[in-house]
């Protein structure tokens, strides 16, 4: 809308054009289309936590020379659905890992919340943990031996494993399968705080739409990396940006998160225009001043 209204303005021609082009970079967000049966699936109930969930203060890490967080402060609050963003090797998964306590941090703290916080972590290679001579129904169930079979095979068929499929081995299934299985896995017990790491890497259109729809309905915490932007679209209600070291937080969706990025860079623009102006001003009051003392 903004570049249509100002497109014919001579006045304003410029400002429209940087737009247009600025809003033509942006990764345009679709959904995925498919035919395949939608998936339903919830997380078990999260057990209440305190208002604060983790804390992230002071924060320098480091790996050799390479300063991944220098100073970088963050607050997680009960309810958050963050997603953190930031190009490859900014340090995201990494940050999972302090939040989760299996790295500690160069300097600074980086803690969850004191009060009944119960965190469950899904990394990248979760799957490749998984024991491959093992049955799918074996997966399940010794993790759950009290449960029945029927009541393991009903969680399972909200994972696509259904028929005989639940009892193929591990090491028979294929990526998505695998990622599929990880995730059934990880949702057996309660928790408040999700911690997720590429959740929807391998996963087919209808199991993303699932972890789509369940984290919606959660009622507990979650914080996501993901290179896929549409599933963050849908999930994420605020957004941190890993930039320089230092986290930006953004107090709204991907969307908003877009919006402000294209407000910033125009806010930029127009500064820049303006130090330009001062400079060539403060300049030309020089050769002035040069002129007047050659007189």
């Amino acid at each position: 809308a903004f570049v249509e209204k100002f497109r014919a303005s001579a006045t304003r021609s410029t400002q429209a054009k940087s737009r247009e082009k600025q809003l033509d970079k942006i990764e345009r967000i679709e959904a995925p289309t498919g035919t395949l049966k939608t998936l339903h699936f919830r997380f078990p109930p999260a057990p209440r936590s305190g208002r604060e969930v983790a804390e992230i203060k002071d924060l320098v890490h480091t790996y050799g020379e390479k300063i991944l967080f220098l100073g970088a402060e963050l607050l997680v609050e009960r309810g958050d659905r963050i997603a953190f963003l930031g190009p490859n090797g900014a340090g995201k998964s990494t940050l999972l890992r302090l939040i989760m306590g299996l790295e500690k941090p160069t300097e600074g703290t980086v803690k969850l919340g004191s009060h009944n916080v119960i965190p469950g972590y899904f990394e990248q290679n979760q799957a490749e943990a998984l024991d491959l001579k093992k049955t799918v129904m074996e997966t399940i169930h010794d993790e759950v031996p009290d449960w029945k079979n029927e009541e393991v095979r009903t969680l399972l068929g909200r994972f696509l494993f259904t028929g005989e499929t639940v009892f193929k081995q591990v090491g028979a299934l294929s990526g998505g399968e695998k990622a599929r299985l990880a995730l059934a896995k990880m949702l057996l017990e309660p928790v408040n705080l999700l911690i997720l790491d590429e959740p929807t890497n391998h996963l087919d259109i209808p199991a993303k739409e699932m972890m789509e729809e369940a984290i919606q309905n959660y009622d507990g915490t979650v914080i996501i990396v993901s290179h896929d932007r549409y599933f963050i679209s849908q999930v994420a209600n605020k957004i941190v940006e890993i930039r320089d070291g230092e986290f930006r937080t953004y107090l709204g969706d991907y969307h908003y998160y877009l919006d402000k990025i294209v407000e910033e860079k125009e806010q930029a623009k127009l500064a820049k225009v303006e130090a330009e102006k001062v400079a060539k001003k403060a300049e030309k009051e020089a050769k002035k001043k040069a002129a007047a003392k050659r007189k």
